[in-house]
């Protein structure tokens, strides 16, 4: 990194409050999903939204074979899930969801949890390169839930926090 030092860098970063999500795909044989803080809303119309996944993960290079996925926007209760998503080496999403509701996607066959604050699926229409990660810009094919009853769960200063 030119002129500034990563950790500088992660902790300025840090100081940003970003949503907690888990982004998910279904492969032929297996579910791959991760818990990502870089999910953002593009566009209202065509409705588009954006990931950012690190170049060298394991689900970055599924979403380059297969177009659909689904993101659960966490709620502030499942700090567990998050966490179980963001564990390097962690084994297949469907155990990663054992024990808590989900059902399959309707257009994107991915996990979707159960319980967040929303739940969308979406098609990736573009891929982006962008330095150590991957962008991934996509229209909305559904909303599969929204729950505004329940308060979203956000990662401030490196640590999961109810807003």
């Amino acid at each position: 990194m030119t002129g500034v030092r990563m950790s500088e860098f992660t902790e300025a970063m840090a100081q940003l409050a970003a949503g907690v999500a888990v982004v998910a795909v279904r492969e032929d044989r297996d579910d791959v999903g991760t818990t990502v803080t870089a999910l953002m809303s593009v566009s209202l119309d065509p409705p588009l939204v954006l990931v950012s996944l690190s170049s060298e993960s394991y689900l970055t290079e599924m979403l380059l074979r297969r177009d659909t996925w689904a993101a659960t926007l966490l709620s502030a209760d499942q700090t567990a899930v998050a966490s179980r998503f963001a564990t390097p080496g962690r084994p297949s999403a469907r155990l990663l969801v054992a024990g808590t509701p989900h059902h399959r996607g309707s257009r994107s066959e991915a996990l979707i949890i159960e319980g967040g604050v929303a739940a969308i699926e979406a098609e990736t229409t573009r891929v982006l390169p962008a330095g150590d990660h991957t962008l991934f810009l996509a229209k909305v094919l559904a909303i599969d839930y929204v729950d505004a009853a329940v308060q979203p769960l956000v990662r401030l200063r490196g640590r999961y926090r109810p807003v």
